[in-house]
């Protein structure tokens, strides 16, 4: 059965969405976990672009074995230089370099003629073939680029050395017939084409990224790029667990394997959703927490006379299941560990004990203990005390009454270490706090956008905050969880404003495929 390779770039595009701004143990974290998901490859991110990246690919390439790493370099030496420091200690060094081929980029933003694009392209595969083993050359915005100069600059970059050229459709204008027929053209015209194997990589602007994707695999493409949950550049790319899943439940149709371990989705997906504050749509294919959900009357009725009357794909199947509850304020540290195994957490023994701790303090509080509350309490130890905290959050009082002003006091630690006090009145509470803490930070703050989501149900249900804002002109995400969502938002805010103060090189904004 014919192989489709799953690209995964969840970490390099995915991570250009606005407001995303993972740091370097979360990246690690969601590494890991498209590891056991199963991805052929998993782009890390762009080595070049800031020393936080850097870090970040090298750590990786460094960890991960089952996947292939990989790193985004543009056509040039420095680029390909960088990428190779940070990939060398992987287990199949791989690049992707880019190249933009349509007539609106070379001429408005590179600058350059056609002849010239083909040079810098041959020369950068060239190179990169000096260090890496693997060589992916994509051609940006390649569906608007000309057709017959997409042949004559594939013959040559696959002639220097490239093992994978990428089809990219940027600004995500192709119809799935087009862009299918375009992959076709290619098998039937490029030189030496069955020596490489054909990627594609989609961009959702018209809803088409999926079937896009799955076009190109039916005329020719060996692999698909895209993003866990669909996130990335505007509208997202291809949604990877969509692609998977469609192949896998038409399998009768398609004939194909992805070689993605499905039952892995869900936590893949809750992963990338919590750590980089994207909230997934609730009727979003797959992974919405409606997916499964049946409302009418005359579907409950035959969904439960027979499953397969409503139901194509089963919860099972992406691994959405629930546990059976077996823990609470009485159960013990090796129950609890199991459940962190079973779970597919692999904390140190001092996480686990700060964990258990949590947990503990946790189960007084709550009178139930979900497996959202478990993922959540798991995944925050297993990423914490990885950057050095800039202001740290003490207390939070807020005096509030619907015939006066609310207004909030909150103590923290400054950089300087020195405690510090202010207090602020708002139109809400909400507001009462962030008026506050504005006082407190240094630089100009603006709040972009603010949510408060329950984790599992009830009234004693834990609430996830997050904050998105700008900070002197960046963008940043910070999230806190906790069951009193005032507090929650107060930390949320010092945890956006921490993020971006400790970055001490801006990423260098890059316009990619």
């Amino acid at each position: 059965m014919r192989k489709i390779d799953i690209f995964d770039t969840t970490l390099r595009d995915g991570e250009q969405s606005a407001g995303i701004n993972l740091n370097t143990a979360e990246k690690l974290e969601i590494a890991r976990q498209l590891e056991k998901f199963g991805a052929t490859i998993i782009e890390a991110g762009f080595p070049a672009s800031s020393p936080g990246d850097f870090e970040a690919v090298q750590r990786i390439a460094n960890i991960v074995k089952k996947s292939t790493v990989t790193g985004l370099a543009r056509a040039m030496k420095s680029d390909i230089e960088t990428s190779w420091e940070a990939l060398r200690g992987a287990e199949q060094p791989h690049l992707h370099v880019f190249l933009a081929t349509s007539p609106i980029h070379m001429e408005y933003k590179l600058q350059k003629t056609p002849d010239q694009v083909v040079e810098i392209a041959v020369e950068a595969v060239k190179y990169a073939r000096k260090f890496f083993p693997q060589v992916q050359w994509s051609a940006e915005d390649a569906f608007r680029s000309d057709r017959e100069y997409l042949v004559r600059i594939i013959n040559q970059v696959i002639a220097a050395g490239a093992s994978v050229i990428n089809i990219p459709d940027t600004v995500g204008y192709a119809t799935p017939q087009e862009y299918g027929a375009l992959f076709k053209f290619l098998k039937e015209n490029v030189t030496g084409i069955d020596k490489v194997k054909l990627s594609a990589h989609c961009h959702d602007d018209l809803g088409f990224a999926v079937a896009n994707s799955i076009a190109a695999i039916e005329n020719g493409a060996d692999q698909v790029e895209g993003t866990i949950n669909g996130i990335g550049e505007r509208a997202g790319n291809a949604a990877l667990e969509e692609i998977a899943v469609a192949l896998h439940i038409r399998k009768d149709y398609y004939g194909l394997e992805t070689g993605i371990n499905l039952h892995e989705i869900k936590r893949t997906s809750q992963l990338v959703s919590q750590l980089t504050g994207v909230v997934i749509q609730p009727n979003k294919a797959i992974v919405g927490k409606n997916a499964f959900a049946h409302e009418s009357g005359i579907h409950q009725d035959g969904y439960l006379k027979n499953r397969q009357t409503y139901e194509i794909i089963t919860p099972e199947l992406i691994g959405d299941k629930t546990e059976p509850l077996a823990l609470g304020k009485h159960s013990g540290r090796h129950a609890f560990s199991d459940r962190a195994i079973s779970m597919g957490f692999d904390l140190s023994a001092e996480k686990l004990n700060e964990a258990f701790v949590e947990f503990k303090k946790l189960a007084d509080r709550k009178k139930e203990i979900t497996e959202d509350d478990l993922f959540v309490l798991f995944t925050d130890q297993q990423i914490q005390n990885n950057d050095v905290p800039v202001y740290k959050f003490k207390d939070v009082q807020v005096q509030y009454a619907t015939a006066n002003v609310p207004s909030a006091t909150v103590t923290a630690v400054n950089p300087d270490g020195e405690t510090v006090t202010a207090t602020a009145t708002g139109s809400g509470s909400v507001e009462a706090i962030f008026n506050t803490l504005e006082l407190l930070v240094e630089g100009e703050v603006h709040i972009l956008d603010y949510r408060v989501t329950s984790i599992g149900k009830g009234r004693d249900a834990l609430g996830e905050a997050v904050v998105n804002l700008s900070i002197n002109g960046e963008v940043s995400i910070g999230r806190d969880v906790a069951q009193d969502v005032l507090g929650a938002s107060a930390k949320a805010y010092f945890n956006a404003i921490n993020r971006q103060l400790v970055k001490k090189q801006s990423k260098t904004k890059v316009t990619v495929i």
